[in-house]
């Protein structure tokens, strides 16, 4: 006779469990801290990768508002939600990884030890791990990958939210010092007219030249070096300039200009 497989009931979130429905089940094997992980900027051609690692207050988190997909939230909306992560956080730490980090190592390479560093920046280290996308082994603690984490689990959606505006303020401030390539507006994507801005002035220091559609273009980025503070990490986003234009992780189609739709990202 056949003996169906032993399940532990109350073990799997329901569809109707809501964005901490994944935490409340761990929550129930034993595992009570939880972070998130996640990075902004991946598919951009210019600009840092950013990741970020967050673990909520398990008594506070309940009350976090819809930050489901935060590429789907308005700028203010994300800015809000920004503000209510950090105020149920038990723990945060962003990793900034700038391009020539990228050139040389990889981007995925970069954002797998993004990931790493960013768990290892928390205290106290959590008991459960929940990362977006795809698996990352050597964290120390148990983990799952998630396809669309920032959507399904809330400790990941504040990652996702974490990194997005850190990123956003960094793309800002690179606007400040190489204002020819419009930074501000599309974070770095492959838009219309960051291509035609690249065609034109050739690439700056903060462009990835392993990206094809980069190292394609033969300038001589001497020209346009501004000195100024590279290879950040382990920063308060908070000090910061202060909230403006901000892109959805493709940019938010309301900062482009007439007719300049994103590229395909690499």
């Amino acid at each position: 006779m056949l003996v169906p497989p032993v399940r532990h009931p109350g073990y799997t979130p329901r569809r109707a469990a809501g964005l901490t429905g994944y935490e409340r089940v761990l929550a129930r094997a034993g595992f009570v801290q939880v972070a998130g992980i996640d990075e902004a900027g991946r598919g951009a051609c210019a600009g840092p990768l950013v990741v970020a690692a967050v673990m909520l207050d398990p008594r506070r988190r309940s009350g976090i508002g819809d930050i489901a997909d935060s590429k789907s939230l308005t700028a203010a909306a994300r800015e809000e939600a920004y503000r209510q992560v950090m105020a149920l956080a038990v723990s945060w730490h962003v990793v900034v990884i700038p391009s020539e980090e990228i050139d040389k190592t990889g981007l995925h390479v970069c954002n797998i030890a993004g990931m790493r560093r960013a768990l290892a920046g928390l205290s106290p280290q959590p008991e459960y791990v929940l990362t977006d996308g795809f698996p990352v082994r050597g964290l120390g603690v148990p983990a799952l990958a998630m396809w669309k984490g920032d959507e399904v689990a809330a400790c990941v959606a504040a990652a996702s939210v974490v990194a997005k505006v850190t990123r956003d303020r960094l793309m800002r401030d690179l606007h400040t010092r190489y204002p020819l390539y419009g930074f501000a507006r599309h974070k770095g994507y492959s838009t219309r007219s960051h291509m035609r801005a690249l065609d034109a002035h050739g690439p700056c220091p903060e462009h990835r030249r392993s990206f094809a559609n980069v190292g394609g273009v033969a300038r001589d980025p001497a020209d346009l070096e501004v000195p100024g503070p590279t290879g950040l990490e382990a920063f308060d986003p908070t000090d910061l300039d202060a909230p403006g234009l901000t892109d959805r992780e493709a940019p938010d189609p309301a900062d482009l200009e007439a007719g300049d739709l994103p590229c395909l990202e690499n």
